[in-house]
């Protein structure tokens, strides 16, 4: 059986997703991808050159974690280096989301502190965590991908500078992107605060902390490779 016919629920997913950030707005043209591991050596991934609201279930391709092409017509996004750093280095992480979300964008390339590292939001302390800013390097490079190194196994979610966003989890591609959805809403509110003067009002200490009992009933692991951190409070303060 090929990998189309054994996960074709998972394709049929996976577009979804490709449509849903096309009509959200969070890419244009050719610009974002994706991808979801189904199995340790097969990731699903968008093909490069194409618009993600026009993506076909018969248009994604699966590669192995060497890159090479397992099943598919098209050739996989250009941004294949830096997917392959993601799961070589995060064999937890199931699925990634890279694209340019208007409001986190305007933190791209935006001087200054970094608010998406403060605790604001109970949802998004729990289930995104703080967002580091990943220095500028050429898209489609090597240089790209290492530029992650010293945040890869520290967070799950990445701002990268002058560029966009990439969002990672342990969990399917649809998860991931409710990710996605929730900080663009956090760092839209961030910015209408900012907008408005004055200082942001964040969680304190105590409260993290106590979010981190919530993280427990839920089930939600810590952010980072498994073993890294031990207190959610401890990635804020």
């Amino acid at each position: 059986m090929s990998l189309f016919e054994k996960y074709r629920n998972e394709v049929d997913l996976f577009v979804g997703v490709c449509h849903r950030i096309a009509a959200r707005h969070y890419v244009t043209g050719y610009g974002g991808n994706l991808a979801w591991k189904l199995e340790d050596d097969a990731l699903l991934i968008t093909p490069t050159m194409m618009n993600k609201g026009e993506i076909k279930p018969s248009d994604v391709v699966f590669i192995n974690l060497k890159g090479e092409v397992l099943e598919g017509n098209r050739k996989p996004t250009g941004e294949r280096a830096m997917y392959l750093k993601f799961f070589g280095e995060r064999p937890d992480i199931v699925s990634v989301l890279h694209c340019h979300t208007p409001n986190v964008g305007a933190f791209a390339i935006r001087k200054g502190k970094n608010w998406l590292m403060r605790p604001f939001f109970p949802e998004t302390i729990t289930e995104v965590g703080p967002v580091p800013l990943v220095p500028y390097a050429e898209p489609l490079t090597e240089e790209l991908a290492l530029e992650f190194s010293p945040y890869l196994r520290k967070y799950n979610s990445f701002l990268m500078q002058n560029h966009g966003l990439v969002c990672m989890s342990r969990d399917n591609i649809e998860w991931t992107l409710y990710n996605v959805e929730l900080l663009e809403e956090t760092a839209h509110s961030i910015l209408m605060a900012l907008a408005g003067g004055g200082r942001l009002r964040e969680l304190g200490r105590k409260e993290v902390k106590r979010l981190g009992n919530v993280m427990k009933t839920r089930g939600l692991p810590l952010f980072g490779a498994p073993g890294v951190h031990k207190r959610l409070e401890d990635l804020y303060f």
